[in-house]
């Protein structure tokens, strides 16, 4: 043997239980499927869905408090009527302004002069 090689069997030889027990802390900590990498990933992820749950919760409480007051309030009932499909009292009138230039090409493309 050289006396390269010959050093480095001398250091592995001396220290092969600390090489191993550093290889498998590297391997279990980072490379795993259940590393300490993984687990900080999932806890953020957790995090994320938590907020994102929060944000649902608190969505679905406004909802279901506009339902309740659709309900039992017929103004309310009015109000969405004429915001959301246009309805008018009788003595009222309706002007839809709309900057959709889609649209209205959609339109002129349907509409006949005569």
């Amino acid at each position: 043997m050289s006396k390269i090689t010959g050093h480095i069997y001398k250091f592995f030889s001396r220290f092969k239980f600390h090489i191993v027990i550093i290889l498998g802390v590297l391997i279990v900590g980072v490379l795993d499927e259940n590393s300490f990498m993984k687990r900080i990933e999932y806890a953020y992820q957790i995090e994320d869905l938590k907020t994102e749950i929060q944000k649902y919760n608190n969505q679905y409480q406004h909802d279901m408090q506009h339902l309740k007051e659709l309900k039992t309030d017929p103004k309310a009932v009015a109000r969405v009527a004429r915001e959301r499909y246009f309805m008018k009292a009788d003595n009222e009138d309706i002007f839809v302004l709309s900057d959709d230039e889609h649209q209205t090409e959609n339109t002129a493309k349907n509409e006949t002069t005569e």
